[in-house]
């Protein structure tokens, strides 16, 4: 064809190529043992595998409702209140979704309208941004402290003024793999409280926690809960990231507006695994026990640091472990994230591009959810830099 119109203007106009696009392509190149992106290079529960063929051939093959399959939003329910004490309807408070990042965008797309402004915690994860972008609002950072990822909660009520309209939170935290406590939620939960300002919550790693720590979910806390999104992931609980299942939980009057937005976007999402979904919930080990799952990996890998020259706080939670590289180089993240690519084959991810104006934070992130081997693979990498 040569028609050629003149291109219009850009809603992301200073969006690059993701991180995590740029470090796969590299890490691709150079065969990297790849322990970057957050996602498992070991199989899945053939359980699971079982129950999904077995929903197509029961007949699971059409459209699911709109608000996702009935067994598997009463699973969901079932298991919130369980874990967390507060109780959502089935009909009116819970909707599968594409995985929680179109859980977040469609709860940003419900509520931000042009010149609002949505409070951050940065670092963060990289679909946060340029979602109040396109949706017309301002995003406002607020950077967690160097080394222990704490929250200034002082400035973070200081940066809220009477153009905000939501707030994004994450825990277990990606990248710094940290909790937050239940004194943090209740200190968010005092900051809000006059407000009527929208939180969503981001819970993709519900049940990838250590050692004593315990997650604080948004719906254990009455005024949080009141005015949350609390966004999840099936694909992030049971190794399964290339299905994309999620769901999202909110009170009702929130949630009539997502589901506005949601059923033009999506309408509904993938019938037999939402069936096979419902299923797998009702034994409870299946996501209790990934605890202890994860945490063996973790300390897998940490052990086999151990004649390292990288120091390191073992991680809280996720999959996701920080290594500082500061007795090594003081080359920039990005810088030495590209060489350990090319020159020793491995794959992690600098997070400088998650912070404000990239600070450096000495730091790499590396991706725990992997095989045995592939992870004393990696370390052996690791306890050969000098």
């Amino acid at each position: 064809m040569n028609v050629r119109i003149k291109p219009p203007k850009s809603k992301l106009p200073e969006v690059k190529t993701t991180i995590f696009s740029t470090i796969g392509v590299l890490a691709r190149k150079y065969n990297a043992t790849d322990l970057s992106q957050g996602f498992p290079n070991f199989e899945i529960d053939p359980e699971l595998i079982r129950l999904v063929n077995e929903s197509m051939h029961f007949g699971y093959n059409q459209y699911a409702p709109m608000q996702g399959h009935l067994g598997l939003r009463e699973a969901i329910s079932e298991k919130i209140e369980k874990l967390h004490k507060t109780r959502y309807h089935v009909d009116d408070e819970i909707t599968i979704t594409v995985g929680a990042t179109q859980a977040i965008y469609t709860s940003i797309a419900a509520f931000v309208h042009p010149g609002d402004e949505v409070i951050i915690l940065k670092p963060s994860y990289d679909s946060y941004e340029p979602s109040i972008l396109a949706n017309g609002g301002t995003p406002v950072p607020v950077q967690m402290s160097k080394g222990d990822y704490q929250v200034d909660w002082t400035e973070l009520k200081e940066k809220i003024s009477g153009k905000t309209r939501m707030m994004i939170i994450n825990t277990p935290h990606n990248p710094s793999g940290r909790v937050f406590s239940k004194e943090e939620m209740l200190q968010l939960q005092e900051i809000l409280r006059p407000t009527n300002i929208i939180l969503i919550s981001d819970e993709v790693y519900e049940h990838i926690v250590f050692n004593n720590y315990e997650h604080q979910s948004a719906s254990r806390f009455e005024d949080l809960a009141q005015r949350s999104f609390v966004c999840a992931s099936f694909g992030k609980t049971f190794h399964v990231t290339g299905w994309k299942v999620g769901y999202c939980v909110a009170p009702k009057d929130l949630m009539a507006e997502f589901r506005k937005v949601h059923q033009f976007a999506v309408y509904s999402i993938h019938h037999p695994i939402q069936n096979a979904l419902a299923t797998y919930l009702k034994q409870e080990t299946n996501y209790l026990n990934l605890r202890k799952f994860y945490q063996d990996k973790r300390d897998l890998f940490l052990s086999a640091l151990a004649g390292s020259k990288f120091k390191f706080t073992p991680t809280q939670g996720t999959y996701f472990q920080l290594l500082d590289y500061t007795n090594i180089t003081s080359e920039d993240d990005d810088l030495l994230a590209e060489r350990l690519i090319k020159e020793h084959q491995l794959a992690s991810i600098p997070i400088s591009s998650f912070n404000i104006d990239r600070r450096q934070d000495g730091v790499l992130r590396f991706c725990f959810a992997k095989k045995k081997e592939t992870l004393l693979k990696a370390a052996e990498i690791l306890c050969s830099l000098k």
